[in-house]
């Protein structure tokens, strides 16, 4: 017999060899015909394997991440399996779950698959889905599966199998289509029923653009038809709210090949959006302890070999930067924390010096490939809003929650009411990957836990999650239309101080170790600008927005008391726009909308003869006709108060 411990802590105990189905149905059938895969001591499974030791068990449905990412790897199958009936002789590199769907790399060989080819695989799909093939894995030798895919002549299956062992091998096959995959997978296809191919783009083997480039094609299931049609709303709204259309539309921000991909151009709007971003941070962190520096925009590469980074970084870093000096190599910053160190090295700290709080927006660069830029979202140069804290041991957790309570007041400040914190931890077993001793790993993580539950954060806990050099409490913020984004992080770090042989001198007058605390609430300029963009759809804030007011005066009779009146407001620095232009004033009214301003003052006859403004909210028309003080009060306190005139 073995004991398996459910997630509320009961135990029950079955027969060796049971399965997570077996159990699923000795709890309640009802229960049983939802569930889609189960964790097994941490691991996802397949329903059918055998549970054969005692087990911390839980029971993953549509409902749960691993239940999801399951979902979408066993439809990635099914879409190479109408792929392949459709196009006999293509091979298939891999085909991963995603946040949202999964998508699957293919040699189509001399085939080329177009949009209107997507419509008929989708109906292959749904065909071979409603066969209700079970997904069955079977395990085998290195041996046999290099013997199988070589008459067959994949090399691709052939290079991944180079990577493998046996004793971990396994092949999964529903219906006519095998694939060599380490699972785990739904119990049949029949699951799968709504279903949306969803785009198709290039992708080099590997992500190595000396290789060949496959054709990648996404897509996302769902277990109904109704799912599907809300997604495909949802997906609707998300093309009105992307970031890119929008950033060209508000003139925020512009690529150019001949600056470089990934490198975003800040046009004056987009700057002056940032800028205040920026303000507004640096006075929270100002408020708390903060202090600024500055640090290059490159460093010596001995400082990234002492950092750790080289190692487990420098092949996505820019190539180096070599001088006339022999030997001597730099490279683009890729994070600022190495420099900040150094900063803390440059005085003897004593316990009197700490905690100490180093702040700086700082621009890094770090090597993406071409195919997985994207807008402000994935780019070879941005600027986080970073900070490093140096303190003592018995102050980190206080310190952290001094942290959370700065992320918590900017996701109110730009109502991102929504989310989750994630706290990452190392894998359970294999540390491999991770750098510094089990003892200050597990005194960092309790820290974080800790510091977590008490401030009353909803939390998550995600193995193998973890950052190279200690845990991390990550913020997942919803949007406006239920995305998830990851922004604001927190991360604990006992490594780089022994790495950079950081101290500081205690009251016992010997020296100690201090401990590091990285975070940045906004993660990058950039990316945190995108997410707001779409959360928002452009309409920034009052506080925020590049122009708060734009003045509309209706002929050019009134032009100068139009002037006039955009003296004073900028007299009370409130961002101001006059709209000249020889047109109608329901045309510049329009105009205005699409501009996402938030206010607008229309100016005629009756408003110049009572040195007045007839004020508009973008989105919900006249609000009353004002005094000029009347109306700077009103901006002044919605901009102090960071809430919408109503």
């Amino acid at each position: 017999m073995i004991k398996i411990t459910l997630p509320d802590g009961a135990v029950r105990e079955y027969e060796a060899g049971v399965s997570a189905i077996d159990i699923a149905k000795s709890i309640s059938e009802g229960l049983a015909r939802k569930v889609l895969a189960a964790s097994v001591n941490g691991q996802v499974w397949d329903l059918s394997r055998p549970i054969n030791e005692d087990a911390a068990f839980q029971l993953l449905t549509w409902n749960d991440l691993n239940g999801k990412s399951t979902f979408w790897h066993s439809s990635a199958h099914l879409m190479a399996e109408a792929i392949e009936s459709m196009f006999p002789g293509v091979k298939f590199w891999v085909g991963p779950p995603l946040e949202t769907g999964f998508y699957y790399d293919i040699d189509l060989g001399d085939n080329s698959i177009g949009e209107e080819d997507l419509r008929r695989l989708e109906v292959k799909m749904a065909e071979l889905a409603k066969q209700s093939n079970p997904f069955l894995r079977k395990e085998i030798s290195k041996a046999d599966a290099v013997q199988l895919f070589t008459d067959k002549g994949d090399e691709y299956k052939l290079d991944l199998l180079s990577n493998l062992q046996d004793g971990g091998i396994t092949l999964y096959t529903q219906g006519k289509f095998t694939d060599l995959c380490r699972g785990p997978h739904i119990p049949n296809t029949g699951f799968i029923k709504g279903i949306k191919l969803t785009n198709i783009a290039g992708a080099y083997w590997k992500g190595d653009e000396k290789n060949k480039m496959l054709t990648r094609i996404y897509g996302v299931t769902f277990p109904t038809t109704k799912e599907l049609d809300e997604y495909l709303v949802l997906l609707e709204e998300a093309k009105k709210r992307d970031h890119r259309k929008i950033g060209k539309e508000l003139e925020l921000f512009a690529f150019s090949e001949k600056v470089g991909m990934g490198l975003p151009l800040w046009l004056p709007k987009g700057a002056m959006l940032r800028e205040r971003l920026q303000q507004f941070l640096q006075k929270v962190q100002m408020e708390s302890g903060y202090l600024p520096v500055i640090t290059p925009h490159i460093g010596h590469k001995n400082l990234y070999v002492t950092s750790g980074h080289y190692e487990k970084y420098g092949k996505d870093s820019f190539q180096p930067i070599k001088t006339p000096q022999e030997g001597e190599e730099f490279f683009l910053k890729p994070m600022n924390c190495p420099h900040h160190c150094e900063i803390y090295k440059i005085s003897p700290r004593s316990y009197k010096d700490l905690p100490l709080r180093l702040a700086e927006f700082g621009t890094v660069y770090r090597y993406e490939q071409h195919g997985e830029l994207h807008g402000l979202t994935r780019v070879r140069g941005f600027t986080q809003d970073d900070a490093h804290l140096f303190c003592m041991p018995h102050q980190v957790k206080e310190e952290f929650k001094k942290v959370i309570d700065i992320v918590l007041y900017v996701l109110k400040s730009l109502d991102f009411p929504d989310f989750t914190a994630q706290i990452s931890l190392r894998h359970k077993t294999d540390r491999a990957k991770y750098m510094g001793t089990d003892e200050n790993w597990e005194l960092a993580e309790q820290a974080i836990i800790e510091a977590s539950a008490e401030k009353g954060l909803k939390t998550v806990i995600e193995y193998d999650e973890a950052a190279f050099y200690g845990p991390k409490l990550d913020f997942m913020v919803r949007d406006a239309i239920g995305r998830k984004w990851q922004l604001g992080t927190i991360q604990v770090d006992y490594n780089l101080p022994e790495r950079f042989d950081l101290t500081y001198i205690g009251e016992d007058n010997a020296k100690h170790r201090p401990v590091m605390i990285h975070r940045a609430p906004f993660g990058s300029m950039e990316r945190f600008i995108a997410v707001l963009i779409e959360h928002c759809a452009g309409k920034f804030p009052l506080w925020l927005a590049p122009t708060q007011v734009k003045l509309l005066p209706i002929s050019d009779k009134f032009l100068p008391y139009t002037e006039n009146v955009a003296q004073q407001l900028k007299n009370a620095d409130i961002r101001v726009e006059i709209d000249d232009r020889n047109e109608k004033i329901g045309k510049k009214i329009r105009d205005t909308e699409l501009a996402k301003i938030p206010l607008m003052l229309v100016i005629g006859e009756k408003e110049m003869n009572e040195n007045k403004v007839a004020v508009r909210r973008q989105g919900k028309g006249d609000i009353g006709v004002q005094s000029i003080d009347e109306f700077i009060a009103l901006v002044n306190e919605e901009v102090k108060t960071k809430r919408a005139i109503e």
